[in-house]
């Protein structure tokens, strides 16, 4: 992939907060590295609300991560059993889940998530326990990280819930060349309910310059929950030598947990972890916006193609002459507030920063305007923003290259068009 691609695909995760478009020259190994990618971001960020505020800051970066802190409780050791009720101590509390503690929507401990997890292992030592609940980080993430040992050597094991809203959750694929993406075996499966389960034998390392296994289940249930559960065959993910042949649970152990009614509970008290694409969508149409854009494109110059995100945002291939390069334009709704006040809270703190030093035009339009970076254009190109009073919000970013497809001027013309209309 070359760099101008490979930095609108960057973008575009930015501004519409999935976690997709990272992407490799091979092939093959995209899908392995999706399946590996994609579940670490999950795994290892925090969810957040990505508005226009930080997609404008991203244009910098070219990819965005929050790292969360993850307030997990240590819990020194316990040993369970197949019958046995673990409970999880330390600073979130002691808990044994049960059905009859809470209603769904209460906040789950970290204590609890530890302890419903625990209670779904086979018999064995945990040490090294911590557990995060939705009393924590905004409550859109749950986690619980161990080390297992069943008798046979120590098995460190990572699980982790997110809830996506309708659309928003990440499709995951198995590679057609398993061998390519360093991968023993990879199954992806509907299950009766309509969940999509996804089962992987694989390594830490790719390349295989250490033998650490990495087996993992992966559950998108209908209600947007995703259940994420990893183990290696080593007390440590990275650094350490390994510890058994093989991680301590089976694939269909694996899935047995994932897919326990148990965790019915901790999905429920768990925040969707980004905006209803529904609240932010203008009403039109792709075809809409690319004809919109057609007529506002300067002299020469055309739409020659169209590759969507989602539904707010589009990257285009305009050409003009022996000028060609990429647009990535977004045109969403900001008038209609967010079911979830926290969100609605960030939101409208992330607008005020974007346009806290923008031109406010004679009928209320706000406009913020930024150069491309004088050093590093290709890194930080020049881009619009545009916030009507009517709610509609138009982003124009130029696309990388060593030469600018459109000036300041230009992209300011095409953002504050009265031609962008809502539909909705």
């Amino acid at each position: 992939m070359s760099e101008p691609d490979k930095f609108e695909d960057d973008l575009l995760y930015a501004m519409t907060r999935t976690g997709e478009g990272f992407r490799t020259e091979q092939g093959e190994l995209v899908a392995g590295g999706l399946v590996r990618g994609r579940r670490r971001w999950r795994r290892r960020s925090a969810a957040a609300v990505v508005s226009g505020a930080a997609a404008l800051a991203l244009v910098g970066t070219g990819a965005f991560y929050l790292s969360g802190s993850t307030g997990a409780s240590p819990v020194a050791s316990a040993t369970i059993g197949a019958a046995a009720a673990p409970t999880a101590t330390g600073t979130t509390g002691t808990a044994t889940p049960t059905a009859a503690q809470s209603s769904a929507a209460a906040p789950i401990s970290g204590g609890e998530v530890l302890a419903t997890f625990q209670a779904l292992l086979p018999k064995g030592q945990v040490t090294d326990a911590k557990g995060t609940g939705t009393d924590k980080d905004g409550g859109r993430t749950a986690y619980a990280n161990l080390v297992f040992d069943d008798g046979q050597g120590k098995s460190l094991m990572g699980l982790s819930i997110q809830k996506h809203r309708k659309g928003q959750s990440q499709p995951r694929t198995c590679p057609a060349d398993l061998k390519l993406a360093s991968l023993d075996s990879c199954a992806t499966t509907t299950l009766p309910d309509g969940s999509q389960l996804v089962l992987s034998q694989g390594y830490e390392y790719p390349n295989h310059r250490a033998t650490t296994k990495e087996w993992f289940a992966s559950l998108i249930r209908p209600d947007g929950g995703e259940i994420f559960l990893s183990e290696w065959n080593s007390a440590q993910e990275k650094g350490a030598p390994d510890s058994r042949p093989d991680p301590a649970l089976t694939l269909d152990q694996l899935k047995a947990i994932v897919t326990d009614k148990s965790w019915d509970r901790v999905v429920a008290a768990v925040k969707y972890d980004g905006v209803d694409p529904a609240v932010e969508d203008p009403g039109l149409t792709p075809e809409e916006k690319q004809a919109t854009l057609a007529k506002l494109l300067p002299a020469g110059f055309q739409v020659a193609s169209a590759r969507n995100a989602n539904g707010n945002v589009t990257t285009y291939q305009v050409t003009g002459g022996q000028t060609s390069g990429g647009l990535i334009v977004r045109v969403d709704y900001w008038g209609r507030p967010y079911d979830d006040k926290d969100l609605q809270q960030r939101a409208e703190k992330d607008r005020q920063a974007m346009f806290k030093d923008a031109t406010t035009l004679p009928d209320g339009t706000k406009v913020a305007v930024a150069a491309a970076d004088q050093v590093n254009p290709k890194a930080s190109p020049a881009r619009v923003e545009v916030l009507r009073p009517d709610g509609l919000h138009v982003q124009v970013v130029n696309g990388p290259g060593d030469k600018p497809l459109f000036t300041l001027d230009q992209l300011k013309a095409i953002a504050t068009s009265p031609e962008w209309k809502l539909k909705k």
